[in-house]
């Protein structure tokens, strides 16, 4: 073996100079005997190992990793049972559309068909990975070594091109052992990183130009793809100077700041009276990076967010699968968003150089905002206890800066956020989209911060999505990462508590024993925190909530606020097809009232 050594490296030691190359710093993941000697060669590497308690921590982490960094994040997985606990945070990151490596490791070839200790052969031998097929852009099994250099190359580029997303490269743990020579790597090495993206002619430019130009009612509608994209800057010059009121997805709030006097808000079933009329009654919508989805869209029932067909599309997405999907379009542009709005912005300035105001428009919405809050101002400002959401929705704005980096989960925190909290610096708000996943806000945190060390990072998280993976605060401490916790305790499932509710009058397994205000028996976070090595608090009054933050951002320690909250629904005027489903002769709200 040591004689081996010196004509070359292992596979596992050329994949670490191969990250390093790529400048990657940090990988996320958990060890088993298959990946150890991946582990082997990162303890001799400048790249920090972020080693957690479960995989779904590891992938949730690097998902927000990816989302702040813009690159591709690495996940480090062991086979069969490490790679399903990995699963559900990949398959999250996939239907955000973010950029993510999977590398697994799996059982030696020499034993494919053996069904060795932990491998899933139940119906075909040597196919683990095709566990992630339906939701990774692309799986490989790495059958010989000397493909190991051009898969990770594909595999990257993969990644991070078109529509983003995780592809996985599954690598039997005795291909990770053998020596190889450099020279498979060595021909990838002046390779481009990043490929060019796909951008727009100017004739079609000039002919979506013309078109908004001459529109009556013309609303721009944005999604995840700007700040995918980091388009945020050429999105406000081109909105800015064809005077087009912005309403946006859930995935795509923050592509410009909530105070910005061009932004309606958060469309569809969350969204406001405002924004969904505006769309109802717009002759033309610009969608750019954007899928149209069904909460977004109100299940697609016209009347409550879009009249399409009748209201006509401008659809540009770097995924041409997207433009048509849900909605008739007249023109579908397949480009990347930040490329196609420069030559937009550039045309635009030709065309007209005057640009298009509309003071009018502008004073609706401030008008509106304006009234918004203050039919808020009762909820935002209650001292009852346990707190009103909205209260701790103001608070929270209060006591963070500009760019502090926010992370969601589902519920309160995800749809109240995306509806009344205003995100200030485009990009900080990590959400669980596509997938929803309850569990997704605390782990990823550790990714936003290690990504960003030196911003505020706070998850608003629900207490049963706090629940789901307690364990991601040991990485936190041992990291010693400032992050604070924020837990809407409800002591529920509390959209789906009602949901139940309203339909069929119980909450039989979505609450929780007692009340917010006095559970029964049941999880002591702040005791959790502790016990961790984190700073944990649990509020007794709504005035604590303020100066508990100011405190946590000050300390700079890993911090969890158990903060009891009242239930209350958020307030919605689009649509859900779940309604009709459970209750279709009748009119029911979401939640029972």
């Amino acid at each position: 073996m040591d004689g081996a050594k010196l004509e070359g490296k292992t596979v596992a030691e050329h994949i670490v100079d191969f990250l390093e190359r790529r400048e990657v710093k940090h990988v996320f993941g958990l060890c088993g005997h298959t990946n150890i000697a991946v582990l082997a060669a990162l303890a001799e590497s400048p790249i920090d190992f972020v080693t957690v308690r479960h995989e779904q921590i590891a992938s949730h982490a690097a998902d927000a990793y990816a989302r702040v960094t813009g690159k591709a994040s690495v996940v480090l997985s062991h086979l069969s049972p490490g790679l399903t606990n990995c699963a559900t945070g990949v398959a999250n990151a996939a239907l955000d559309c973010i950029p993510m490596v999977v590398i697994a490791g799996d059982i030696p070839t020499h034993y494919y068909g053996k069904h060795p200790h932990q491998e899933v052969n139940l119906h075909a031998d040597a196919a683990q990975w095709e566990i992630y097929r339906p939701f990774v852009k692309r799986a490989w099994r790495v059958d010989r070594a000397d493909l190991m250099a051009e898969i990770l190359e594909k595999a990257f580029h993969l990644a991070e091109s078109g529509q983003p997303g995780p592809v996985m490269v599954n690598v039997p743990m005795d291909i990770f052992s053998e020596v190889v020579p450099s020279d498979s790597f060595d021909r990838i090495r002046d390779n481009t990183r990043a490929l060019k993206k796909p951008s727009i002619d100017d004739e079609t430019a000039r002919e979506i130009i013309e078109t908004l130009a001459q529109a009556e009612n013309p609303v721009a509608y944005v999604g995840g793809g700007i700040l995918l994209a980091q388009a945020s800057e050429e999105l406000r010059a081109f909105v800015e100077h064809m005077g087009l009121p912005v309403a946006h997805s859930l995935m795509g709030k923050g592509a410009l700041r909530d105070d910005h006097p061009l932004v309606l808000g958060m469309t569809g079933f969350w969204g406001t009276e405002l924004v969904n009329q505006s769309c109802l009654n717009a002759d033309y919508v610009f969608a750019v990076g954007t899928r149209f989805k069904e909460a977004d869209c109100s299940s697609w029932y016209p009347g409550y967010t879009f009249n399409i067909p009748g209201s006509k599309v401008i659809h540009i997405d770097i995924e041409p699968q997207e433009i048509g999907r849900n909605y008739p379009t007249e023109i579908g542009v397949v480009a990347d968003a930040k490329a196609a709005l420069r030559v937009l912005n550039r045309a635009a300035r030709e065309m007209y150089p005057d640009g298009f105001n509309r003071p009018a428009l502008e004073q609706q919405i401030t008008d509106f905002r304006t009234e918004f809050k203050a039919r808020n101002v009762e909820m935002a400002t209650s001292s009852a206890f346990p707190m009103m959401p909205e209260r701790i929705l103001a608070d929270t704005r209060k006591a963070l800066p500009e760019d502090a980096i926010i992370t969601t989960d589902v519920g309160w925190n995800k749809n109240g956020v995306g509806q009344q909290f205003d995100i200030l610096t485009p990009g900080s708000i990590l959400t669980p989209g596509g997938f929803a996943t309850m569990g997704f806000g605390p782990p990823g945190a550790i990714g936003a911060k290690l990504a960003a060390p030196d911003r505020v990072v706070i998850s608003l998280v629900g207490d049963g999505g706090f629940g789901q993976n307690p364990s991601m605060l040991a990485t936190a401490v041992e990291l010693d990462l400032g992050i604070i916790w924020l837990v809407m305790n409800n002591n529920a499932f509390g959209t789906i508590a009602g949901l139940q509710k309203a339909h069929y009058g119980l909450t039989y397994g979505t609450t929780f024993p007692g009340s917010a205000a006095a559970p029964a028996n049941g999880p002591a976070y702040a005791d959790i925190a502790r016990a961790y090595g984190a700073e944990g608090h649990r509020l007794g009054a709504a005035d604590e909530l303020l100066p508990a933050l100011e405190a946590a951002i000050a300390s700079g320690k890993p911090t969890v606020l158990d903060v009891p909250m009242i239930n209350n629904p958020t307030p919605t005027t689009g649509h859900w097809n779940i309604l009709d489903i459970y209750s279709p002769d009748r009119e029911v709200s979401h939640v029972a009232t």
